[in-house]
């Protein structure tokens, strides 16, 4: 099953809020529908976010009811503003709305109808091309397990992260193919516990050992020496490597420099964004305090206590010991090998 997809004339995705309880589809029928799963986490992770807004787009092409290209535009143009402000941090969701843009404003059509086919079908496209990178980026980080290590994991970036096979669990998923035996630790990931849920439901299904972990234990586990690679994934990743990931990932990332774990990031090109040249200029999304002190409408502390609740951090590059992408694994000075890793080149 994939994560999000076409089918008959909607956009068909898993719940993820439903998970590990119950494992449902909602059919989401206009593009509005599609910026509101993004922005409730319906749907999440960055590739899938990417997926997710490629089909809205497409979606909001038929659900107009222009009868010339230009009125059509004018209605994408609409669409496009509507998808890409449901969650600002992820690179992949604007990356993908502007993929199927340049095709819109081409020029190439004169008919309407032509041109919704075209972004459906680039939509398809995108989403069929995640299943085969992330494939590939699977096999490049799975060289970095050994037999017998301990990995430590944070949020979650399986299957459900994206349309289909994973980018971080997805290099824990082919080193288990590859028949390497491996137990990984689990952050449970607060405030929305993407670890505890997600991770573990998606390690349940592929028979891979696990355990779920405060998201304060994880020094206590490295310092004792149990933990031998960090796999994480990502959100943006600037032109320097400072990446943007789930909140508490940076954390991490210093607790491994500091016991000398390496610490991988694994992520495809489309999340890499060149624009950018630190980690500074990433904008991070903050969410509503509800969901620190009610996760999930089960309250852990009074409605009116104050929180804070930024949904990533930043680890800086330094903390980083590469970037695993389907052009290979790219390594310091990331202003260089993340170039060559965009444009295509092996890394």
């Amino acid at each position: 099953m994939r994560t999000v997809e076409w089918h008959n004339g909607a956009v068909r995705m898993v719940d993820q809020r439903k998970i590990p309880w119950e494992l449902v589809t909602v059919d989401l029928p206009d593009y509005q529908a599609v910026a509101e799963a993004i922005s409730n986490m319906t749907v999440r992770g960055a590739p899938a976010i990417g997926a997710s807004a490629a089909f809205g787009f497409a979606l909001a092409a038929h659900q107009s009811q222009a009868a010339t290209v230009d009125d059509l535009l004018a209605d994408l143009r609409t669409a496009a503003k509507v998808l890409k402000d449901s969650r600002p941090t992820a690179v992949n969701l604007a990356w993908a709305v502007d993929k199927l843009m340049e095709i819109a404003s081409s020029g190439e059509f004169t008919d309407p109808d032509q041109l919704r086919k075209a972004l459906l079908d680039q939509a398809q496209y995108i989403a069929d091309e995640d299943v085969e990178i992330n494939r590939r980026m699977g096999a490049n980080g799975a060289a970095l397990v050994k037999n017998g290590d301990t990995i430590l994991h944070h949020c979650n970036t399986g299957a459900l992260a994206t349309v289909d096979f994973g980018t971080a669990l997805g290099v824990v998923r082919a080193a288990h193919e590859q028949n390497k035996h491996i137990h990984v630790l689990l952050d449970e990931t607060r405030p929305r516990l993407q670890g505890s849920r997600l991770s573990a439901w998606e390690l349940e299904q592929l028979g891979v050992s696990y355990d779920i972990l405060p998201d304060t234990a994880a020094g206590f586990y490295m310092q004792k020496g149990e933990i031998k690679l960090v796999l994480v994934g990502a959100d943006r990743i600037a032109a320097n490597g400072d990446t943007a990931n789930k909140i508490g990932t940076y954390q991490i990332a210093v607790l491994a420099k500091e016991n000398g774990i390496p610490f991988y990031v694994v992520a495809p090109t489309s999340t890499v964004d060149l624009s950018l040249s630190s980690g500074a200029e990433i904008p991070i999304e903050e969410r509503d305090k509800s969901e620190v002190l009610a996760p999930y409408g089960n309250a852990i502390a009074p409605a009116h206590f104050h929180a804070r609740n930024p949904a990533f951090d930043v680890t800086p590059n330094r903390y980083i010991s590469g970037i695993v992408t389907e052009n290979g694994i790219a390594r310091p000075p990331f202003t260089e090998s993340l170039k060559r890793a965009v444009a295509g080149e092996a890394v």
